[in-house]
């Protein structure tokens, strides 16, 4: 287990770095959605590729940094629920949803989306629009994005199964505290701090 929980780490080692540097991309595509709009407006013409490029970078982050999210547990799950069970139950869900529902999904969508980008590269498939950019690529994030996502979901498993053993610790703490919830509660800690002052 010991060589598993290594693999384990490895995995989320390298979908962390990578989610946490492909993210700034949403910056990059506000800019160039911006810039774009600017030069619509003030010259009166545009580029399809600009546009496509904004699509491009949009699938980037939410393809690629998918397996981040699911790495910090920020996944979507009905907390009303969650919070309500054991962690024990927690855990036993997470495993048989990891092995049940995720791991089939993400090898479906690889084996589906590798012949759908093959494709696409050998005839060097270009936009439909005037100007756009190639497809190949932008068809090429979907098998990367979910072999990703595939390597995540085994990482998730192997640890679910370890805090389950006892092995390690969960290593999500027994109530999931969403980043929403953490900022709101420190901005209620400042107003505090603001309308009491020393």
């Amino acid at each position: 287990m010991n060589g598993l929980l290594a693999v384990s780490r490895a995995i989320d080692a390298v979908n962390t770095r990578l989610g946490k540097w492909l993210s700034w991309l949403i910056v990059l595509a506000v800019l160039v959605s911006a810039t774009n709009a600017i030069i619509r407006k003030l010259f009166d013409t545009s580029s399809n590729a600009w546009l496509e490029l904004q699509w491009v970078l949009f699938g980037v982050v939410f393809l690629l940094c998918s397996p981040w999210t699911l790495c910090v547990n920020e996944h979507i799950r009905i907390d009303v629920i969650s919070n309500l069970l054991s962690r024990r139950a927690r855990t036993i869900i997470d495993i048989i949803g990891h092995a049940f529902f995720l791991l089939p999904l993400t090898v479906l969508m690889i084996v589906t989306s590798v012949p759908f980008f093959l494709r696409s590269y050998e005839i060097n498939e270009q936009s439909f629009s005037a100007g756009g950019l190639p497809q190949w690529p932008a068809k090429f994030l979907v098998p990367l994005g979910f072999t990703l996502l595939l390597l995540q979901a085994i990482s998730e498993l192997i640890k679910r199964i370890a805090v389950l053993t006892g092995r390690i610790p969960d290593p999500y703490g027994t109530v999931s505290t969403h980043a929403a919830e953490a900022e709101a509660e420190r901005l209620l800690a400042e107003l505090k701090t603001d309308s009491n002052p020393r």
